[in-house]
């Protein structure tokens, strides 16, 4: 009976976090009845081979796009977090020694587990705590509250040493714990708001410094740069989890948890649900698509500042523009064609007239701020794969030939837009709750 309760826990976590796979059952018996299980690559790129029970599953995606390390390294953190459950279950003792297994949501763990496994080890006599998941709840409590009428906002650098490597004095060696004792102290989370200043804490719990996560980030990654782009406002953290296995854990002013690793936002908690972000895979995607990569990721780093500041937006690369633009905007929008009506009255200019300054522009050489004010007017921001813009705020055209339209040209939502839009060329949807999307002929991923 417990086993067939843990795994349908399995089978609903696989399900909710891996919405772009099938979960197949498969008639072919296993050796694994005894209550051990593997979760593992096969032989097929786009299938993970999940075996519980006695009972033998396939994790599909398309082949076109096969499974990423991450989403490898995450099914197996669920698998070592309900495994781990199973067996502390059958053992009263390990109840006693391993109840911290048992606290908190469960997904947490599963997100702890994917940074760090030997909490979660099989056979382990005194298994280390889960820091991630433990400061994730911390947070989650945080996220409840207010301070002073305000939403709380708050941060650790959950560090991969015992001290910090940055520290000159060698301090901190008698520190308190960070947990959730420390936030009950009045102005607790005054101390880190969580975007400029955060807590440190060492690979043992040890709350070490509060330091400017942007000035400890640049001594840290001594000049690196970051390979994937990543909201400006936690640029800094990060580039201070670029080396030394260090993870960040951050309470937006929006509510929003953030975790960062490895020089990336690696999750997201959003709209009561986590969400594997897989920014490298899904930002290689976006780069191959458009085919410039200065352009790409001007795009993208202008996607993800919107998202985080909850505006939306829609971006649109057109792969044949001159044959392709008639079809999806007006003329009163697009840019490159000269006003008919020649500006007579300097006083009394049209949004056409305002807007025709930017003719002949690039999303590159724009301001970043210039870009993502441009982005947020209502309407579409359309460009050519070289970057020179084409419109800016249109109100984009749904030929007849696309989904959504019905029987001509009809103009609709941000959604039905992009998709329309996408049979044209890689589109960027950025949703005002943070939600990203990738159309290419089709939904291609979600950030």
């Amino acid at each position: 009976m417990v086993g067939a309760h843990y795994d349908t826990f399995l089978q609903r976590a696989l399900r909710r976090f891996f919405e772009r796979a099938a979960l197949e059952s498969e008639a072919v018996p296993s050796p694994s009845s005894d209550g051990r299980l593997a979760i593992e690559p096969s032989g097929d790129p786009g299938a993970m081979v999940v075996r519980w029970f006695g009972n033998r599953y396939v994790l599909r995606v398309p082949r076109t796009r096969p499974f990423t390390e991450n989403e490898v390294r995450f099914a197996r953190a669920i698998g070592m977090v309900l495994s781990a459950r199973f067996h502390a279950i059958l053992k009263p003792q390990a109840m006693i020694e391993r109840g911290g297994l048992f606290r908190g949501a469960i997904e947490d763990r599963y997100v702890g587990a994917f940074f760090d496994p030997a909490p979660y080890a099989a056979g382990a006599a005194q298994p280390p705590p889960d820091r991630v998941a433990e400061v994730i709840e911390i947070l989650r409590v945080a996220a409840l509250s207010t301070y002073e009428n305000h939403p709380i906002s708050t941060g650790v650098l959950l560090l991969g040493t015992d001290q910090d490597p940055l520290a000159t004095n060698g301090g901190g060696a008698v520190g308190p714990h960070y947990t959730s004792a420390l936030t009950s102290i009045k102005s607790f989370f005054r101390l880190a708001d969580g975007v400029r200043t955060v807590f440190l804490v060492a690979r043992d719990g040890r709350l070490l410094d509060i330091v400017d996560v942007d000035r400890w980030a640049t001594q840290a990654s001594a000049g690196l740069g970051l390979a994937v782009p990543c909201a400006e406002a936690y640029s800094a953290h990060a580039r201070a989890t670029l080396s030394g296995d260090h993870v960040g854990v951050v309470l937006s002013p929006q509510r929003e948890i953030k975790v960062f690793a490895r020089g990336e936002q690696v999750f997201a908690f959003r709209n009561a649900d986590w969400h594997l972000l897989d920014l490298a895979a899904k930002y290689q995607i976006w780069e191959a698509a458009v085919g410039n990569s200065p352009v790409a990721r001007r795009l993208f780093q202008t996607a993800l500042d919107l998202s985080d500041a909850r505006q939306g937006a829609l971006f649109v690369v057109l792969r044949r523009p001159l044959e392709t633009l008639g079809e999806l905007v007006t003329v009163d929008d697009r840019l490159d064609m000269e006003p008919v009506d020649a500006l007579q009255d300097p006083d009394a200019p049209s949004r056409r007239h305002l807007l025709h300054v930017l003719a002949g522009r690039t999303v590159t050489e724009l301001d970043a701020s210039v870009l993502a004010a441009l982005a947020t007017l209502d309407g579409a921001m359309v460009c050519e794969p070289n970057g020179q813009l084409l419109a800016v705020g249109a109100i984009l055209r749904h030929p007849s030939t696309a989904p959504g339209a019905m029987g001509g040209v009809v103009e609709g939502a941000r959604t039905t837009a992009a998709m329309a839009a996408s049979h044209f060329g890689p589109v960027l949807k950025v949703s005002e709750d943070g939600l990203i999307t990738c159309f290419d002929g089709g939904r291609i991923w979600d950030i």
